[in-house]
């Protein structure tokens, strides 16, 4: 998903969104822990997501972007 992707969902998607990547990374963590995830690379995937996730939350409350506004 993409930036102007994330930016087209409302803010309640966007937080529904935000706490299942949290919780698909904390299942990530403990699959790395247990020797169980063989593909490492989407921890770093699924982190950049959150924080893409996060920046348009804050963008939104400083009021940068409006809700699904385009460029």
């Amino acid at each position: 998903m993409n930036m102007e992707e994330i930016r087209l969902l409302s803010s309640e998607e966007l937080g529904a969104k935000l706490a299942d990547t949290r919780h698909e990374l904390m299942n990530l963590r403990f699959q790395t822990v247990t020797g169980q995830l063989t593909d490492t690379s989407r921890l770093k995937v699924t982190r950049r997501q959150i924080a893409r996730f996060e920046t348009i939350l804050r963008e939104r409350e400083l009021g940068i972007r409006q809700e699904g506004e385009k460029k």
